[in-house]
């Protein structure tokens, strides 16, 4: 019995340890030896409740682990690179736009950011024509109320990448180099657009 107990002690140590991981790679890690250590609990104890519900969490937690150390896996070959359109479609979905279709307008609430693929579109407020390889509404990640900076309309029909701000996020949890590339990504565009627009102008966002 003495065991036994060892090994539900294990598990509730491994649970607790659980709310203290600053990342979800880590908290997945330490999430299975939980499960293990509650399924040799539950086997020896014939603790069936217990048993079944790590049984059901362990390939959960080892599924999400895998998703994980592929996705860092990916960010890492693109740190200090340019961002590759192939890289980033297991992540996106893809949006066909006609000429004259309005993406969002200034204010509204921004909850992605677009890669365009092909086609032009023009930031209104700004006068800024956004072309095939360029990124609108990274700016929207970062802004305060995560608002749209620009009111976006497509002037030739074209295709877009679209990426949810969620899943940017998690990639930047994951491995901080890539918030330093999207960081980087931002400023570029920043700059590009001072020097082709007056002052006052805000890029698309």
């Amino acid at each position: 019995m003495q065991w036994t107990e060892t090994f539900g002690y294990l598990g509730a140590l491994m649970t607790l340890m659980t709310f203290s991981m600053k990342t979800m790679l880590h908290l997945r890690m330490v999430g299975i030896v939980s499960n293990l250590a509650f399924i040799t609990y539950g086997v020896l104890g014939y603790v069936y409740p217990v048993l079944l519900l790590h049984l059901a969490l362990l390939p959960l937690n080892v599924w999400r682990l895998r998703q994980l150390l592929q996705l860092t896996r990916q960010i890492k070959e693109i740190s200090g690179s340019r961002l590759s359109m192939e890289w980033l479609k297991p992540f996106s979905h893809r949006k066909a736009v006609q000429a004259g279709d309005t993406l969002f307008r200034q204010g509204d609430a921004a909850a992605e950011v677009l890669f365009v693929l092909s086609g032009r579109f023009r930031a209104v407020e700004a006068g800024v024509a956004v072309e095939q390889g360029e990124v609108i509404g990274e700016l929207g990640l970062i802004t305060r109320g995560h608002k749209r900076t620009q009111t976006v309309v497509c002037e030739q029909a074209g295709s877009l990448l679209l990426v949810s701000y969620d899943e940017i996020r998690q990639m930047y949890y994951q491995n901080p180099r890539f918030g330093f590339f999207f960081l980087e990504l931002v400023a570029e565009r920043l700059m590009r657009d001072a020097g082709r627009t007056t002052p006052d102008a805000r890029h698309s966002g």
